[in-house]
């Protein structure tokens, strides 16, 4: 079907975009020879979500670079912008927590985890830690154990820390610069992963404790050591080279491919990261792919990474790319570290392999099975609404999202409904209207289908709109019986589709209608249980955060707005905006 497009691509660096039907980009991949690796996908047989990605092919794009490393930096940046749906299957970007040391005149610790990594290369930063209990529990340690300053903002007079012995006074005392050096310098060695100058204080204020007879410090300062020794210390993986570093190993199998990280902090081995996804390109550009995305968001780059003997011809690539040195260990202690990572994979792999494929029997699977059931091909992308306007109060609708049969959380939206009456219909029709009207407007990607949370009324208040809007998106309603659970789904024909009610389709049609329900009403009783002017404000259509701060500052409460009459209103606000928290008011009354 692309025989004369293949025949024109050239054997030379870049990235291709392949397109649906909907011409939504839905991969992005970078190729050393743009022509050999397109002519793959399409001149040869596919298994698992490779041959689901080809199926859904109608037209591709590349762009010619000048370098593979362009390439690379390319195919990064595609996708951050096009997020396409191929290449962000199943990944976890899961963030860990980090230690930070403040660099201030007086500095503190304190836990981080969102990590900006262009604007803290000057930082002091240490991790990453498994939880963020570990790291809030090893912070808490070393202010036991070093009187730094605890407060964010240091007051006028002095604390409980400093009269426990635990502060200097930084707020109202001179304190001598080298004394706040030597404790800094300390706790960096300690952090750089060198506890035996902190193990020898503590044993010798346990020693002196224990001659004070002060029993209860002395048995404190034990299990910070026990912590020391024990969570901290004994490590059964560890080079004595003391260099920070990432170890990336991989395993294949099923058609998956599992990558498990170790983080390597002062020698020793302080967490791993698992990751199992569907594996769609050639095993090489997935793991360039993978190490080259992975320090992009809040993990924080050591000195060094090891990556396995597949990858060794990108490792200057990478090495360019990431600023770091990139080894693949051939022998000795770093080639047992490297062979123990590829093992924990394949072992990751082996023990999730089932939960992995029963999660996408309720998920991705069931999905295109709904897809297929209603003839709506490719099914990727649903939005379901819901309306909450308990006493026709506070009137507001929730929107959530589900891609490829989960929930894409970021995606969410809450309305605030201009219309303040117990009346679905308008508030559906409102909704609707305002959703499209704004994704046309910012031409974005319509989604496949809408759901809303009830019957014919709610379905036809949706397709009303979507005709004004001239779009034809699919809209079916899930019904619920007198129990308030999922029990229907209704066509716009109003006909009821014949689902079976033990099916993973089922199943997730009622994991969405749960989902939008707890959305909207949990946003709707947020938004109650304010019942301040700063909240009613936020559902009147026309006021942003300007105009509510003019209108707090100068009334600063419910009762005097309710007393103004259009015109007084209209000395601050357009008319309409006016008319419309008039008339919001006098609802209220």
């Amino acid at each position: 079907m692309f025989k004369n497009k293949l025949s024109l691509v050239p054997d030379l660096p870049g990235c291709y975009l392949m397109h649906d039907k909907n011409d939504t980009i839905i991969y992005v991949g970078k190729a050393k020879k743009l022509k050999r690796r397109l002519s793959s996908y399409f001149n040869r047989e596919h298994t698992g979500k490779t041959k689901k990605l080809v199926s859904e092919i109608v037209d591709f794009e590349y762009i010619v670079t000048n370098s593979e490393m362009e390439a690379l930096v390319l195919e990064l940046n595609l996708i951050k912008k096009h997020d396409p749906k191929y290449n962000i299957l199943l990944r976890d970007d899961k963030s860990y927590p980090y230690i930070e040391l403040t660099k201030e005149k007086y500095p503190k610790l304190q836990v981080i985890r969102n990590i900006n990594l262009g604007k803290n290369k000057s930082k002091r930063i240490y991790g990453p830690y498994p939880n963020v209990n570990a790291a809030r529990t090893t912070v808490n340690l070393l202010n036991r154990i070093y009187p730094l300053r605890k407060c964010s903002n240091m007051g006028k007079e002095l604390c409980l820390y400093y009269h426990i012995h635990e502060c200097l006074g930084y707020c109202n005392k001179e304190i001598d610069l080298e004394e706040v050096n030597k404790i800094t310098n300390e706790i960096i060695d300690f952090l750089n992963g060198n506890y035996d100058n902190i193990r020898k204080k503590i044993e010798n204020d346990m020693l002196e404790a224990s001659e004070k007879l002060n029993f209860e410090k002395a048995k404190e300062l034990k299990e910070l050591l026990d912590y020391i020794d024990i969570v901290l210390t004994k490590q059964k993986v560890e080079l004595h080279d003391n260099i920070n570093r990432d170890i990336f190993g991989y395993y294949v199998d099923k058609g998956y491919i599992s990558i498990q990280v170790f983080f390597l902090r002062g020698g020793k081995l302080v967490q791993r990261e698992s990751n199992i996804y569907p594996l769609v390109d050639d095993i090489d550009e997935e793991l360039i792919e993978y190490i080259s995305r992975f320090y992009e968001k809040n993990n924080l780059k050591p000195k060094e990474i090891f990556i396995p003997k597949l990858i060794e011809d990108s490792s200057e690539l990478l090495k360019e790319l990431l600023e770091i040195n990139v080894v693949v260990p051939k022998k000795g202690e770093k080639k047992k570290l490297l062979d123990m990572a590829i093992d924990n994979a394949k072992i990751s792999l082996e023990n999730k392999f089932e939960l992995i494929i029963k999660d996408e029997n309720r998920t991705s699977i069931a999905n295109e099975e709904l897809g297929k059931l209603l003839n709506i091909n490719p099914l990727n992308r649903i939005e379901i609404f819901d309306n909450s306007n308990i006493f026709g109060s506070f009137n507001v609708s929730g929107m959530v999202v589900f891609k490829d049969g989960k929930p894409d959380k970021d995606s969410y939206r809450k309305f605030n409904i201009t219309n303040q009456k117990n009346d679905d219909f308008h508030t559906m029709q409102e909704v609707i209207y305002r959703r499209y009207f704004r994704l046309l407007k910012e031409k974005k990607s319509m989604p496949d289908m809408i759901i809303v949370d009830g019957g014919k009324s709610q379905i036809t208040a949706a397709n009303e709109m979507l005709n004004i809007l001239n779009l034809y998106i699919p809209v079916y309603g899930l019904v619920k019986n007198n129990k308030h659970r999922t029990n229907d789904l209704m066509d716009s024909n109003y006909n009821i589709v014949n689902i079976d009610r033990n099916s993973n389709v089922f199943h997730l049609l009622t994991r969405m209608q749960d989902e939008v329900h707890n959305y909207t009403i949990n946003y709707h009783r947020k938004i109650r249980s304010k019942g301040s002017l700063e909240s009613i404000l936020d559902n009147i259509d026309g006021i942003g955060e300007v105009r509510k701060k003019m209108l707090m500052k100068k009334y600063g409460s419910l009762k005097k707005i309710k007393e103004l009459s259009i015109e007084e209103l209209s000395e601050i606000l357009p008319n309409d905006v006016s008319t419309n928290l008039y008339n919001f008011m006098k609802e209220m009354k």
